[in-house]
């Protein structure tokens, strides 16, 4: 007999959010599920989405998931999906109440983070985030050039 063959993995990639770590302070991070029609998903497998200008909010105790462009999947026809829908995220009952204790409280958001496949469900990575001020970017920024030459004469100087 021979070795049974492994399953191949899935082809998305990480989507990330780029933008999320240049403009706000990430805190904590939650994994959630996404309620998604059949078209999104085979959209999401080929990695056609972006979640940069997206954000969370909670509503009637549920959280939802705005502005995410999830592209059409060309071979759903007229079964294909709005690409701007709004999304509800799967949390526990527990998770959301710490959630809605710590937007409530003031100066954080929502935001997600990255969309992911995790034993074949489609996960989302959102985190509670405050919001960063212009000289908090360039601070981070500079900070960013600094170790980079501070590498670049580590190589150098081997």
């Amino acid at each position: 007999m021979c070795a049974k063959k492994k399953k191949s993995a899935d082809h998305i990639r990480e989507i990330r959010n780029a933008k999320a770590h240049h403009n706000y302070v990430v805190g904590e991070r939650m994994e959630a599920g996404l309620v998604l029609q059949g078209s999104e998903v085979k959209a999401l497998r080929e990695g056609n989405a972006q979640i940069s200008e997206s954000f969370c909010r909670i509503e009637k105790g549920q959280v939802w998931l705005y502005n995410a462009h999830v592209g059409e999947y060309f071979f759903a026809s007229l079964e294909n999906h709005p690409p701007r829908r709004k999304r509800k995220l799967l949390l526990h009952r527990r998770e959301i109440n710490k959630l809605i204790g710590a937007v409530e409280a003031g100066g954080k958001s929502l935001i997600p983070l990255k969309i992911y496949i995790k034993h074949g469900l489609i996960k989302i990575e959102v985190a509670l985030c405050t919001g960063k001020k212009l000289h908090d970017k360039r601070e981070s920024l500079k900070k960013k050039v600094m170790m980079r030459e501070a590498e670049r004469e580590m190589r150098r100087g081997r």
